[in-house]
């Protein structure tokens, strides 16, 4: 197993710009010719605010390519099969009925009933590599859950890109970004803490904690086919008036960012206590062996509780500002406002107690991981037993 000398190794590097490399450049150029196609072709459409939202997403998306490099192949592939399922589809709605492709590969319920298998088999690949006793079988187990997990994310993404093609053909009024319901966000929620988790695994060269990762994305997976089939919660339907708005393309995408930071920094808080638990029982055992050291542990799940929080923070001020011209005010303490506080300030008070207080270990970890069921209840309990402006997923 190998492990970085320096925790900051690949994650802090002083000059960005400096290092760049002719591929750094291309893809740049990539992506900024791409999102020029877009506004040429779809300049009509496009209000100002809508304009800015492309341009912030094209150089947010060039910064990652060049931060984080595997970005980059992951993108095309998903914007190359995107585009290839919108080609398929033609103009016709009924396609997705009757083209073998579309049907079995690349339609939006297609693509996402091959992300939650896809997920489910590298949940169990990743428990198997932490589980088995053989070093270089585990290995194996872990680095095919690795592959699997790099599957599903993009086939979550394609088929979001072309779930949101398929809401303009079934009627161009219907037509809108794919986070708008409580199935469309679940879908959202599994491939960014999937993208989170991975970007873990690449830049930590560690792969055990995908067993504990995996888990969290398993059980929204689990919730995603039972809502699916108890309910229908797959079709695509109209919005409703609040939500037809440029907000909701910044603002949800930032509160999932947050919420997958937070459910991933719990599961390392998990991974903290159960190694904690071994090193005083078991200092010889495969939990040991495999898991990241304790001060690892302690240094990632801040940095995800950092970037979650900050995500968050910027998410609930965009939610302020879309509720003032949805609402005509910027706070009304409807249930899931109140919940949303309630989960940045735990998170505000548990980045508080480790920089004014010096906590780390074990409190942390517990705190983190109790901080999962609050923000479980801010994100799906609310929908569930209350009831306000923001009831857009209910069971």
């Amino acid at each position: 197993m190998s492990v970085p000398h320096d925790l900051m190794d690949g994650l802090e590097r002083p000059s960005l710009i400096r290092g760049l490399s002719l591929f750094d450049w291309l893809w740049a150029a990539l992506v900024l010719a791409s999102a020029v196609g877009v506004y040429v072709e779809f300049n009509a459409a496009l209000g100002m605010y809508q304009q800015a939202i492309l341009a912030g997403a094209t150089a947010a998306l060039i910064g990652v390519g060049w931060y984080w490099k595997p970005m980059r192949a992951l993108s095309l592939v998903i914007a190359g099969l995107s585009l290839f399922a919108i080609l398929l589809y033609g103009n016709q709605y009924s396609a997705g009925e009757s083209n073998f492709i579309l049907v079995w590969w690349l339609s939006s319920p297609a693509a996402i009933a091959w992300m939650n298998g896809l997920f489910l088999t590298a949940t169990v690949a990743y428990v198997l590599g932490l589980a088995v006793r053989g070093d270089a079988l585990s290995e194996r187990s872990l680095a095919l859950g690795s592959w699997l997990t790099w599957a599903a994310v993009t086939m979550g993404f394609v088929a979001l890109m072309v779930r949101w093609r398929e809401s303009y053909l079934i009627a161009p009024d219907f037509g809108h970004i794919p986070v708008s319901n409580l199935f469309d966000v679940f879908v959202l929620f599994c491939v960014v803490t999937g993208l989170l988790y991975l970007y873990y695994e690449t830049r930590y060269r560690q792969r055990a904690l995908g067993a504990l990762a995996l888990l969290i994305i398993s059980a929204a997976v689990a919730f995603l086919i039972y809502y699916a089939v108890a309910y229908h919660a797959d079709k695509i339907e109209p919005l409703v008036p609040a939500l037809k708005s440029y907000w909701m393309k910044i603002h949800v995408p930032a509160n999932f960012i947050g919420y997958g930071s937070f459910a991933f920094s719990a599961m390392v808080g998990v991974a903290y206590l159960l190694r904690d638990r071994a090193e005083r029982l078991h200092p010889d055992g495969r939990v040991v062996r495999r898991l990241p050291s304790l001060e690892m542990l302690d240094d990632i799940m801040y940095r995800y509780i950092a970037l979650g929080f900050a995500f968050f923070t910027l998410a609930t001020i965009l939610g302020a500002l879309w509720a003032a011209q949805a609402w005509g005010g910027y706070w009304s303490w409807d249930p899931k406002e109140t919940w949303a506080l309630i989960v940045w300030l735990n998170y505000a008070a548990w980045l508080h107690m480790r920089f004014s207080k010096g906590w780390r270990g074990r409190p942390l970890a517990v705190w983190s991981f109790v901080g999962l069921i609050v923000t479980t209840f801010c994100f799906l309990g609310v929908n569930i037993f209350l009831s306000g402006l923001h009831s857009y997923g209910k069971l």
